[in-house]
């Protein structure tokens, strides 16, 4: 599913969020977002996920005029950077619990979890609790929840930041085999290299964009020189 973000700007009181941002992601690529706290980056994750509204602009997906659309009409799958798992329910409850909201039949559910479980590699923990697994294992069953209702678009809000290099590369690798559309916050160099394009944001303004070798070999702005030294170190 493409993405096609036109002229839009938010605000939330005196502050300025985003200010005529535009930006195109194609179906089924990996986009990565840059930037300081503040530029913007969750605002632009909300706003495509349908949890905020712009002030002004469109939000196309598919082509389909969607800026008025509910979360629930968008098919976008949304892992917070801080967004719990359920404690008091097993790995394969926590993952299961947006088909058993939607009353699907219990043989579906035990597919879909288990094929789940093997992609982000927690079959051997599907029977524990979240207080029983490590941050990295946590973040993974943020991952499948996401992906239990088959999204064509899932965000990732810094949602992965706990996981070793090792894993995380083994994670995009099976992530990617979904062919869905990704659209990411990052900070580290292996992940934002395996994107397809980069947006670089500042002040609620996008200041880059290019592909990885174009944006971290040379960039352009100011801020774009920052994070090409922040992510060599």
């Amino acid at each position: 599913m493409s993405i096609v973000i036109r002229n839009v700007s938010k605000r939330f009181g005196d502050f300025v969020a985003l200010d005529d941002v535009s930006l195109e992601v194609e179906g089924g690529s990996l986009t990565a977002l840059l930037g300081p706290s503040g530029s913007g980056k969750s605002t632009l994750l909300r706003i495509i996920a349908g949890l905020e509204w712009p002030d002004q602009g469109e939000v196309e997906l598919s082509g389909e005029d969607a800026t008025a659309l509910t979360p629930q009409k968008r098919n976008v799958g949304f892992v917070f950077q801080h967004y719990a798992a359920f404690k008091h329910m097993n790995v394969r409850e926590n993952i299961a619990f947006g088909l058993k909201v939607r009353r699907r039949p219990r043989a579906e559910i035990r597919e879909r979890v288990d094929r789940l479980l093997q992609l982000v590699q927690l079959e051997a923990f599907g029977h524990r609790y979240p207080a029983q697994l490590s941050g990295g294992q946590r973040q993974r069953i943020l991952v499948a929840r996401a992906l239990i209702g088959k999204p064509k678009i899932l965000i990732f809000d810094e949602a992965t930041s706990a996981l070793d290099n090792q894993t995380q590369d083994l994670f995009n690798r099976n992530i990617e085999k979904l062919h869905v559309t990704r659209v990411i916050v990052a900070h580290r160099l292996s992940t934002v290299r395996q994107a397809d394009c980069i947006y670089v944001l500042d002040k609620g303004k996008v200041v880059e964009e290019g592909p990885p070798e174009q944006v971290l070999e040379e960039p352009q702005s100011e801020i774009g020189q920052k994070y090409r030294r922040l992510l060599r170190h």
